[in-house]
Parts: C-alpha cells; structure tokens; sequence
C-alpha cells in the first residue's frame, strides 16, 4: 500500500501545484487512500521531496539529482518493486508490485540507457523495447542483479 500511495503522491505534485502537507492528505483522501498529516510527512520526507518555487508558488517537487543520486535511487526502487523479468526478441516485460511500474519506469527512464529506447508502464507491468533482440537479454541479466543485491 505504501508504494501505491507515495506512486500516487508522486503523480499528484506533478499535475498539481501542492503547497502544503494538508493539501496533499485531502487530495489523497480523495483518490481513496485514508492518510493523515503524520503519514504524508512520513511519505515526504521518505521520498525526499523539496519545496520549489513554481510560477510563484512553493510547491512540493521532486528535487534535482545528480547522475550518482539518480543510480543510487534508481537500484532502490528496482530492488523494492520488481518481481520478474523476462524478453522476447527486443523487449522486456517487466512485472512490478501492483501499483509500481510507473514509478519503476520512471526510474529505467531516468537512467538515460542508450541501448533503451524507451518504456510504457501499466499498473504492475512494464514494456522495455530495446534497440536489438541481442541486447535485450543482456539489459534483463542488468535489471536482475540490482534486484538480487
């Protein structure tokens, strides 16, 4: 549950220009998931959320990472989501704890692969297509010893 909610909380500061913890709990008690003040704090400073200026309002965001933070963040989420993956030909099918691929993907997106070209997450699955049949096996083997760490 936990995944599904900071997914969802990751999904609403970026549509929304969310400036409070407050703001944040009734929009996700209005997406269905019963929260308080104390969990969404929890939630926030778990997901290492920054306050940042946009268009003259401070607002929750994501902050800026550096290539390191990126790859540190990126094996974490992969090691806390990912159940399998398997490939045919140039793809890669990913499958996630429900409520995790998009969070996933966006961690594989972040990492800028060049072997990638690119990803489409569902709901506890992800397609990876790759730029050839013979890499993708070799970006699975990749994927699976962050998730075996």
């Amino acid at each position: 549950m936990r995944y599904t909610r900071q997914n969802k909380i990751l999904e609403l500061i970026k549509t929304n220009k969310i400036e409070t913890q407050q703001q944040l709990a009734e929009m996700l008690n209005a997406e269905g998931f019963n929260v308080t003040q104390a969990t969404v704090s929890r939630d926030i400073k778990n997901l290492m959320l920054v306050k940042q200026n946009r268009g003259g309002v401070s607002c929750y965001a994501l902050p800026a990472y550096s290539k390191e933070d990126t790859n540190i963040k990126f094996q974490r989420i992969i090691k806390d989501t990912i159940t399998s993956i398997e490939y045919a030909e140039n793809m890669l099918v990913i499958k996630t704890l429900s409520g995790c691929a998009g969070t996933a993907a966006e961690a594989i997106d972040m990492q800028n692969i060049d072997t990638i070209l690119g990803t489409i997450a569902g709901d506890n699955t992800i397609f990876v297509v790759c730029k050839s049949k013979e890499l993708a096996p070799i970006i699975a083997e990749e994927i699976k010893k962050v998730t075996i760490q």
